[in-house]
Order: structure tokens, then sequence, then C-alpha cells
């Protein structure tokens, strides 16, 4: 093949794979790919539309590049069908529980302050702050955190599934830069574009960003105060009832029971009762009966409060693990029934534990985080393998004392 003819089909190859040549080669102005720089030239009268002055756009925009790492995470996102018990053991466990309490300790004045003015419960901010970022601590981890312009930049462009949502994120971003609230070095978030402690999408930011602390910005980033206020306003303005719960742990009776909501009242007349003993509060109030894990797992009567927080998150599991680790916090003791775990449950110091070993006998190369994700999971079915035992992946004390003994 020609040399004309070489360069001719590396043309035809940046046009019409565009990110794609981008990963193969080192980042560099030398290796910078064409289509995703035409890309950028042609948004930016879209954004200048919506309402971003040209100075932010250019600024902003001036030497970005697309970010491989946020395509690879945008096509390896896992279906979410883990079990009820794996979700939250790796969600309301007894360090999420203990740290959440000395936060609430810590930031007790602004938590009374916020209560106050927005009449949401404290620990259920608490809860969210927990699962949103573990208190902050994500905001710290390089290997998560990303330049929020870059990363929808990268998602505009290179993702089809996801382009669409990008590129009204992008714009929210940028205006957000704009207003001032933070500057451009310090715009960081997720992969896919949720930012500081409370992991608020741009287009959220703008609609409920709250300047608590007085200071002339809403930096949900680097103000605790600011970041629960603004989730305090995201769960006031959808409707959160002060002084209410999200729901009961329940216990039911034997037989099938009707669908579909009912009072309080109602469900307490078919046989339905609280697990603890304790009598229902406000027996007007309208509940759905939720069993997450089967008849056999423990049950839930949720109540209004509990369709707010999914206005943060839309799943069961997520506002469930959000109400159950808020009550932990507060103080409660847990479920009474516990979910269906095929194995004995391990306290989160023993996962940690379980996970150092590992890495110990070679199984494992992640961090000692307590969260048993995929990597942990391959790692204890490897070890599984090699001694005989069931290979299920399952995060147990069987497994972990056979780890002590060797």
């Amino acid at each position: 093949m020609s040399v004309r003819n070489t360069a001719r089909r590396l043309t035809a190859l940046v046009t019409a794979a565009g990110l794609a040549l981008a990963l193969l080669m080192p980042a560099g102005p030398a290796f910078a790919d064409a289509g995703f720089r035409q890309w950028v030239a042609g948004f930016r009268a879209t954004a200048v539309q919506g309402g971003v002055s040209g100075a932010v756009y250019d600024q902003a925009m001036r030497s970005i590049e697309p970010d491989p790492v946020v395509l690879e995470k945008a096509r390896t996102q896992p279906e979410f069908t883990a079990p009820a018990w794996d979700y939250f053991d790796n969600r309301v466990h007894d360090q999420s529980v203990a740290n959440g309490r000395v936060m609430a300790r810590k930031w007790k004045p602004w938590l009374d302050r916020i209560e106050a003015r927005f009449g949401v419960d404290r620990n259920i901010l608490l809860a969210i702050w927990s699962m949103e970022s573990n208190y902050g601590e994500i905001l710290k981890r390089d290997d998560i955190m990303r330049n929020v312009i870059r990363s929808l930049a990268t998602l505009a462009y290179g993702d089809p599934k996801r382009s669409k949502y990008a590129r009204t994120q992008l714009i929210a971003a940028l205006k957000i830069l704009q207003t001032g609230d933070i500057d451009e070095g310090h715009l960081m978030g997720s992969w896919a574009g949720a930012m500081g402690q409370t992991q608020f999408i741009p287009t959220s930011y703008q609609r409920y960003a709250v300047d608590m602390d007085g200071n002339g910005r809403r930096d949900i980033w680097n103000s605790i105060p600011d970041a629960l206020a603004t989730s305090a306003n995201l769960l006031r303005k959808n409707g959160w009832q002060a002084g209410k719960t999200w729901g009961y742990e329940v216990t039911l009776p034997s037989g099938k029971l009707p669908a579909g909501s009912k009072t309080l009242a109602q469900w307490q007349a078919l046989g339905v009762a609280r697990a603890n003993g304790k009598p229902f509060r406000n027996l007007a109030d309208k509940a759905t009966l939720k069993v997450p894990d089967g008849r056999g797992g423990p049950a839930f009567l949720m109540v209004r409060n509990f369709s707010v927080i999914k206005a943060y998150n839309n799943a069961d599991k997520y506002a469930l693990a959000v109400g159950l680790l808020a009550d932990e916090i507060a103080g409660g003791t847990g479920l009474v029934q516990d979910w269906q775990r095929p194995f004995t449950k391990l306290s989160f110091e023993e996962r940690q534990e379980l996970q150092k070993r590992l890495s110990e006998h070679g199984y494992y190369d992640g961090k000692f985080d307590g969260k048993i994700g995929e990597g942990s999971k391959a790692a204890i079915m490897a070890y599984q393998a090699k001694v005989g035992l069931t290979q299920d992946g399952y995060p147990s004390l069987e497994v972990l004392k056979w780890l002590r003994k060797q």
C-alpha cells in the first residue's frame, strides 16, 4: 500500500473511530484525537445557547482530552443482580454505623441548624453521606475522583448510550464554573459526573445546592454543611414529611396478604405488627409492604418518606439501606429478622482481615476496605478451590478460619 493510501486510510480511521484511536496512543498533543477536538469546537455553540459564556467554555475546554478510564468504566458497569444480603452487608455494617455516630457528634451544631431549617432527620442525611462517599473518604481517592468537565465531555462524545445525558450535564457543569462556586481544578466527581460529599450530578446541584455556611459559595466538595444541607433541600423539595419515619420492619401473619397501599391501621388489622413489638405511629399514614429477601427474610412497611429517599436514587435497596443505616446511627439495634444469608456473617474488621489474608496468600490485590466486590469474591473462590471448599465466593467465617489456620 502506498504512503498516500496509508495516510488516507489513517485519516479515515481517525474520523470514523474517533475516541477509540485516542485510547490506543499515548496522551499528548501529538496524539490529540481529531474527532474529539472537532466535537469540542462544534459543541461550543450549543453550550453558549444553553447559557454558558464563550469565555468560560474556551477556558474549560482549552486543552481537554478524552479520558479512556471513563469510557472503560462506562463499558464495564455491572448489572446489579446481587442478593439482598450482599448489597446491605457492604453498606450497613458496624463501621458505617460507628462512623455515622462520630460524624453526628462532630457536626451536631450544623445538623441542628439544617434539621431546623429543612425538617429532615439528621440521621437520614448522615446515612446518605455514608452511602454516597463514605463520609467523604472517596473524595480523597485519586483512583476514583476525576475531572467532571473531562468526564462528561468524554461521555458526550464517546458513549452513545450516555451522550444525551452527558451533554446536558456538561452544560450544567460549565455553568457551575461560571457561578464561581468551585474552580475548574476542584470540580471533581465520579466517572459519570456525580460530585461532592453527597454526589450530586450537575443539574441536581443547580436545582438543590445550598450555601449553608454563608461564605457565598455552594461548595458541596469542601463544606460539609453545604453538602448536607443540599441533600436536605432535595428531600424537602420532593415532599419529605418532617417528624416521620421512612418505614418499619414488621412481622407477617401466615397466609397471603393483599397487595397495594393501605393505612397502617389497616395493615395492623390484617395481623401485620412491628418486629420490635412497639406500636405503629400515625396509623392513618399509607404504607406499602416490601419483602426484598422473600417471605423468609425481613419484611417492611414503607411510608411516604421511603419514596422521597428514592428521589435521590430510584432503587428500593438504596432507600432501604439509607433508612436502616439511619436508624442504627440514631441508636437502633438493627434488624430483628436478618437477611437470608447462606453463611455466618463477618464483622467489618473481619472482612478487612479476610482481604488482607487473601492478599498475603497471593489471591487478592485490592484495597483492604471491607467491601466485598467482584475482586474479593474472585479471590475467595480461587482460595476455596485451592483448599477444597465449595466455590461460592462468600465472605464467610468458615473461609476466614481456614485462612487463619494457614
